[in-house]
Formats: C-alpha cells, sequence, structure tokens
C-alpha cells in the first residue's frame, strides 16, 4: 500500500474566469495534493491510505466520508478540536490555476504523536509534499515520519509543491526545508518553475540521494532523470477544462507505473521503462484535466483502450 502524508481541505473552484476579488460563484470540490494523489492512485487500482488532520466540523466529516467512498484507507486520518478543516479557494484564468491557502488550519497542526506508526508495517512507499513544511508541527511530522520510513528501507517520494503565499518573507526558510526534504527522499517530482527556482537559490538535486527525478513541463509533457538517463516524453493532448490537481494525478500515476512494474522498492528502470512510466503519467494528467475539480483522475477501466501504455493498464486492472 502507498501511504500519503498531507493536507486534505476543501477547493472552492472560481466558476468564472477572473481576479479572485471579482469572482461571485465557486463551486466546493474535495483537495489537497495529496489527497488528490491517493484518489488518483486507488482509481487506477493501487491500494492506498492518507496520514492527515481535519477539524472536528462538516467539512471534515465530508472530506474523509469521501476519501472512503473513493476507497482510500483513512485509518490514519485524525480529528481536531481546536482548528477546522482547511479551505483553498482556486482561481482559474486561460486553464491555469492559481491558488490562495490559508494558515491555521486543521492538516497545520498534525503532532507526530497523533500518528499511528504501524502504517509503516503495511507501505510500500511513503509520499509526503511541500505544502506541510510550511508550519510547524506538521513540517517536522512530515520529515520525521520519512525519516522513519528510510530507516525501514521503505522508499519515499517527494512533491516539492511550492506555495509562494505560505512562505512571504522566509524564503531562506522555505530553501532549507526543501533541502531537508530532498535529502528524505528517494522519488521527486517538481514543475519546471519550481526546478529553476530552487536552482537560482542554490540547490542542484544532483547533491542529493534522489533516485528518480519527475520535472513536469505543462503542455510540453514532462522529463523524467534517472542515474545518467533522461528521457523528454510529450505531452498527451487533450481540451484541458480544469488543470486543478493535474501534477497530483501526475503523481499518481508515475507511483502506479512503479507500482505496476514492481520497482517501488527496487528502483532501477531502463530507458524504454523510464518512457512509459512517464507517457503513462502524462497521458492520466492530461485526462484529469478533462473534468472539473482535483479528483478527477480517469478509472484504470477507461484506460485499456490507448495502446501505448497496454502493459501498464493491463497489470494494474489485474492487480487487487
Amino acid at each position: 500500500m502507498i501511504f500519503a502524508v498531507g493536507e486534505v481541505l476543501i477547493d472552492f473552484i472560481a466558476v468564472e474566469e477572473a481576479d479572485l476579488r471579482d469572482v461571485k460563484t465557486f463551486e466546493k470540490h474535495p483537495g489537497g495534493a495529496p489527497a488528490n494523489m491517493v484518489v488518483g492512485l486507488r482509481r487506477l487500482n493501487v491500494p492506498s491510505g492518507l496520514i492527515s488532520k481535519v477539524g472536528r466540523d462538516d467539512f471534515g466529516e465530508f472530506l474523509v466520508g469521501r476519501l472512503r467512498e473513493e476507497g482510500v484507507d483513512t485509518r490514519y486520518v485524525v480529528y481536531d478540536d481546536e482548528r477546522n478543516t482547511g479551505v483553498v479557494f482556486v482561481q482559474l484564468k486561460q486553464a491555469e490555476p492559481s491558488f490562495l491557502l490559508y494558515d491555521q488550519v486543521a492538516y497545520f497542526n498534525l503532532r507526530v504523536d497523533e500518528v499511528d506508526k504501524s502504517f509503516l508495517d503495511e507501505a510500500d512507499l511513503l509520499h509526503f509534499g511541500g505544502v506541510l513544511l510550511a508550519r510547524e508541527p506538521s513540517r517536522s511530522t512530515s520529515l520525521e515520519l520519512a525519516r522513519m520510513a528510510r530507516s525501514r528501507k521503505l522508499p519515499t517520494s517527494f512533491d516539492v509543491n511550492i506555495r509562494p503565499n505560505l512562505w512571504r518573507g522566509r524564503f531562506d526558510e522555505l530553501i532549507r526545508c526543501v533541502k531537508d526534504a530532498l535529502g528524505c527522499a528517494d522519488i521527486v517530482k517538481l514543475g519546471r518553475g519550481e526546478k529553476r527556482f530552487l536552482e537560482e537559490n542554490g540547490v542542484d538535486l544532483e547533491d542529493f540521494d534522489v533516485k528518480l527525478v519527475a520535472v513536469t513541463k505543462g503542455r510540453e509533457g514532462s522529463e523524467l532523470i534517472h542515474g545518467g538517463t533522461s528521457v523528454s516524453v510529450p505531452a498527451y493532448r487533450v481540451k484541458a477544462i480544469d488543470p486543478t490537481g493535474a501534477g497530483d494525478a501526475y503523481m499518481a500515476a508515475l507511483l502506479a507505473s512503479l507500482y505496476s512494474m514492481g520497482k517501488l522498492r527496487d528502483l532501477t528502470l531502463d530507458e524504454r521503462e523510464l518512457r512509459l512510466a512517464g507517457r503513462f503519467a502524462n497521458i492520466v494528467a492530461a485526462l484529469s484535466t478533462t473534468r472539473r475539480g482535483a479528483w478527477s483522475v480517469p478509472e484504470i477501466r477507461s484506460l485499456t483502450g490507448i495502446d501505448e501504455v497496454k502493459p501498464i493498464v493491463e497489470k494494474l486492472a489485474a492487480s487487487r
């Protein structure tokens, strides 16, 4: 089973393409990058669970219920009696999302002593992301769990996922936290802009013991870097409606492809396998943009007609 530690929240997605101050109507959707990712895994027929914290409120109950409906293991989602469930407002302009997140919410209050560590006995991989690094105690919790996983020889994946409004005036701290996270990660996903930002601030991914790097490039597809091999994989063309969560769909599909190949723990890939994994991730991410909301990864059975990723689809569809 693949577990993720991180935020689950309510996405209020603007119906109109306008600046947030001018938007009159929002749609409510479940969201949060790690939650989006584990839901995507379940739709691709990979067992998954979430480690998170929600408020003891209607939004928290809604989110836990929706996760269960998707088949995600929610045993490690805890409730906060002091803070409310997180919300984020999503602005769409030219099919490009931007996000307004709020502070002092339940997921930032996740403490390591609240997490039942028995999940490590079931885990095939632990995933974590950059949002929880922005505040304590969630930062220490994420990093401590990642270190615990690696001490047990469990692979880890990290989605850099920089949200600048959470780090205003603290960019030195951001760089330090990202370096700490990279030191705990076997697989790293980041956007092209995030990679450029890190390089401009003296962070070179080659300085870390990362085994696989995935760089997403929007309409230009993605690049996978493994050992001395780098492959560029073209995008899958669709008419995008809502790209919210497309990066999380990519992450889910990338991990699902490695799961189907039996490569999570033995992360050795040849160029053909790299291209196949990247193509599957690009296809799933692209298809996810054809529906509104971040929980938009297609069911594995709907991918059976795409011959170029048939080996992955057949294995995932047959897995239990």
